[in-house]
């Protein structure tokens, strides 16, 4: 993916603009594999993320003459997908209760005789994790929903995203200072 032109993607999102489907087409050709790699990664489960894509790309091909500037379609597209996967996650929560691999870590109970009282503070402390991740900003949420519920690396964070090591990097330190600030108040 790395090796798409900007300038050419641009190109065809101005012509997809003005109803060319070949165009449209080939913007799908070009970026559906990151989109689907990413769903994937960030699903975990390959029939929602096959969902998710779908899903993407209605919302691209509805709105895709809201891009001003055709050059950023792949930050554009990248942010729906994140979204929509975000939101997919949201729905497969609570529609199967508590899935996420962090609250179940932190509701296992190692002890037949559990306390209730300790298991409502980590219930709330959950609750507390999950309200200061969804105050991060999208891209912050988005990588340390990746790199700690997802448990990638910053090398797999970055071939799913098309974000460079470096912002990676620095939107994880970002956010890791962002939730330890939420967290201690």
């Amino acid at each position: 993916m790395a090796d798409i032109n900007h300038l050419y993607l641009g190109m065809l999102v101005r012509k997809a603009q003005a109803h060319d489907s070949n165009a449209f087409a080939e913007l799908y050709g070009l970026t559906y594999q990151k989109q689907y790699n990413y769903a994937c990664y960030y699903l975990k489960d390959t029939h929602l993320a096959q969902d998710a894509v779908q899903e993407v790309y209605i919302h691209v091909l509805k709105h895709i003459g809201d891009i001003k500037d055709p050059k950023l379609f792949l930050a554009w597209l990248n942010q729906i997908t994140f979204h929509t996967c975000f939101d997919m996650a949201k729905k497969q929560d609570k529609h199967y209760g508590e899935i996420n691999p962090l609250a179940l870590e932190l509701s296992e109970d190692d002890y037949i005789d559990h306390n209730p009282e300790a298991l409502t503070q980590k219930q709330d402390e959950i609750d507390r994790l999950k309200k200061a991740i969804n105050s991060l900003p999208a891209l912050e949420q988005q990588i340390i929903v990746l790199k700690f519920f997802n448990n990638l690396t910053i090398d797999e964070i970055v071939q799913a995203t098309g974000i460079s090591r470096s912002t990676i990097k620095r939107h994880l330190i970002s956010g890791k200072e962002h939730l330890a600030t939420a967290m201690a108040t």
